[in-house]
């Protein structure tokens, strides 16, 4: 790891994000802890958390940064057709606990997972503020997708979807993008680009024009939560009936 790097204490700031490493790309500081101050930190500067079990905590803030304007996103007909079949319901901040915890599984496509105890333990901690949010999809009263990710004003800033049906994180993103589309977010921040996102419709900016949104966007008053489920069945997604939930 680069020696030049910064390690943050209990007292050390992050960095200016256009300070970040080229190689590794984005890697901005080291150290420091998940506390929902820190957390609300980063975000409020573009930066997050991403690290292996084996490595201290590393904070990144990459350049370009992958987004998706809400109001652009169009599902596709396949999907359409796949929410219309029926059998599907959507919750609101009723099962984080077991929506990061799914998030947590191991991937077939990866050997590892970098949602840790400690990284299920920060954000848990800013779900419990109000300031992390669940969406949860059901299919016949099983919980099969779901996404979570981080308020910041009138941003949201996603972090990990999980899938155990076919179909099941798109339609959790199809509803975060209602939702955001209904709050007039401008942006969805996805951080690192992957192909699930570009088929979703995300795509590159430069870290100048996303750290330039999020400025604009952070001190806005942030949408109000307990309205979503409302709003998510008043825009044709089915609410659930599930009981028993974990959070």
């Amino acid at each position: 790891m680069n020696a030049a790097l910064p390690w943050l204490d209990a007292e050390t700031g992050f960095p200016d994000p256009e300070r970040a490493l080229a190689n590794p790309p984005g890697l901005l500081a080291l150290g420091g802890d998940l506390s929902p101050q820190r957390l609300q930190q980063a975000y409020r500067h573009g930066i997050f958390p991403w690290f292996s079990e084996d490595d201290p905590i590393l904070w990144w803030s990459p350049d370009p940064r992958c987004v998706i304007a809400p109001a652009s996103f169009q599902p596709s007909r396949s999907l359409r057709r796949t929410l219309r079949q029926g059998g599907w319901s959507f919750t609101v901040d009723r099962a984080f606990a077991d929506v990061i915890s799914a998030c947590a599984e191991p991937r077939p496509y990866a050997d590892s997972t970098w949602i840790s105890p400690e990284i299920m333990a920060g954000y848990t901690a800013l779900h419990e503020l109000g300031q992390a949010h669940s969406i949860e999809v059901w299919h016949d009263d099983e919980l099969v997708g779901g996404l979570y990710g981080i308020s910041v004003g009138r941003m949201f800033c996603g972090e990990s979807m999980f899938s155990r049906r076919s179909d099941a994180s798109k339609l959790a993103f199809w509803a975060l993008m209602s939702l955001a589309t209904s709050w007039h977010l401008p942006l969805v921040d996805c951080q690192l680009e992957n192909s699930h996102l570009v088929s979703l419709g995300a795509s590159l900016i430069s870290r100048h024009d996303y750290l330039t949104c999020l400025a604009m966007a952070r001190d806005l008053p942030a949408p109000d939560w307990h309205t979503a489920e409302t709003r998510l069945a008043a825009a044709g997604f089915a609410p659930g009936r599930i009981q028993g939930l974990t959070s």
